[in-house]
């Protein structure tokens, strides 16, 4: 007889693998999430946000590069806003420690503590927007050593870290042809 705990199950909230949904979009969009479960989406930062707040999550990032190549990095703490009476007034602040290397290397530890900014809802610690910077939506500091929300760009590219970047392992110039962020209960 097959037997599984619950906790053991991952739930994606970004999914990105072949660039068919725009990912540059507003603060409302990311709030409430946007794409569709079958094909590439983000499930909302409100989402993300409600089911990391009663329990532990770890978080797990997946990413591929354009040689078939896989790598991830594992986090074995992960919430938004936690301790917030208002998730979005507190900037769905990320809470991430407990870096596991899979071979991607650190690239989201830098943005702890960082509110999540959108092109028209500058919270990052920068004099300009990162997120219309870096045509995305992410964690930015100032501005970033990762954004999973840039452009598709497929590979290689000259625009500095606009693509789907994780500097640790392509560095700023190559954009990533997948990425999966998912957490699961511990």
């Amino acid at each position: 007889m097959l037997s599984f705990s619950f906790h053991h199950i991952f739930q994606v909230f970004q999914k990105r693998f072949n660039g068919s949904i725009s990912f540059f979009r507003g603060w409302n969009d990311y709030r409430f999430g946007f794409g569709r479960a079958d094909s590439e989406y983000w499930l909302g930062l409100q989402n993300i946000h409600l089911l990391t707040l009663k329990q532990k999550y770890e978080l797990r990032v997946e990413l591929e590069d354009f040689e078939n190549s896989t790598v991830f990095a594992r986090y074995t703490d992960f919430s938004l806003s936690p301790h917030a009476i208002s998730a979005e007034e507190d900037g769905y602040t990320l809470h991430v420690s407990g870096f596991i290397d899979g071979g991607a290397g650190d690239s989201l530890t830098y943005h702890n503590g960082q509110k999540f900014s959108t092109f028209d809802r500058d919270q990052d610690l920068f004099v300009q927007n990162c997120a219309a910077l870096s045509s995305g939506a992410w964690w930015f500091k100032s501005c970033h050593v990762s954004n999973l929300n840039g452009f598709y760009l497929g590979g290689a590219h000259l625009s500095y870290a606009s693509g789907i970047n994780w500097a640790q392992w392509k560095g700023f110039y190559y954009s990533l042809k997948r990425s999966e962020m998912k957490i699961r209960r511990v």
